[in-house]
């Protein structure tokens, strides 16, 4: 396999992830709530749609998520343990794609130096990226069963018959970013293995030569 096409690859699929994640943190589709009642506009309507840093209720409601700024003696037990649930990920996030930023700039300088064990680090890293990401996604997971569990205790059981509650296309567009965010280690490991076996058949010709 050709050492060009695989850094190439890495490195279209590095500026992907970073950009379906950077979308991902900047949408409000994480999770959806549809009310399929025949009333859409009374106010018991529950459709709603939520991102990391706000809800968006109806068509011009909105609210910030006070994930920092909210008053926790005033919060249930329940209520505190979710605010941290949702801190946890409001920060593994957006550090997971600063991150990737760095490892993108690392496996650049290190394709191009065409050094395995510089390659062999980048990949290491854009890895160990990858982790900070699936991280706030299952924890992301974990918060919005438990909010929509309280949700549920609290909602009258009646008026949750005909609501659909389902995950968005911003937490779809977060699992590719962490799917291709390991491709791209895979393959710099991929180039830094093609580097490393490129040497040894160069030293094995140059002896053979001697």
């Amino acid at each position: 396999m050709r050492y060009g096409l695989v850094v190439l690859t890495a490195g279209f699929t590095g500026l992907l992830s970073f950009s379906l994640l950077a979308v991902a943190i900047g949408t409000d589709y994480w999770y959806i709530i549809d009310d399929n009642t025949a009333d859409h506009s009374g106010p018991g309507d529950l459709s709603s749609h939520s991102g990391l840093w706000r809800i968006i209720e109806g068509a011009n409601s909105s609210s910030v998520i006070p994930s920092f700024t909210a008053n926790l003696t005033s919060l249930s037990p329940s209520d505190r343990h979710l605010l941290g649930l949702h801190r946890v990920v409001v920060i593994m996030l957006p550090l997971s794609l600063v991150l990737l930023v760095f490892g993108w700039i690392f496996g650049l300088v290190s394709s191009l130096a065409g050094s395995p064990n510089l390659l062999a680090g980048s990949a290491s890293y854009v890895l160990f990226c990858s982790l900070f990401t699936l991280t706030g996604l299952c924890i992301y997971i974990k918060y919005s069963n438990q909010a929509m569990e309280n949700f549920k205790q609290v909602a009258p059981q009646e008026s949750l018959v005909d609501v659909d509650m389902s995950y968005g296309w911003s937490l779809a567009a977060a699992w590719v970013s962490y799917s291709l965010e390991v491709t791209t280690g895979l393959l710099l490991m991929l180039a830094a293995r093609i580097t490393q076996m490129k040497g040894h058949y160069e030293s094995g010709v140059a002896i053979a030569m001697l």
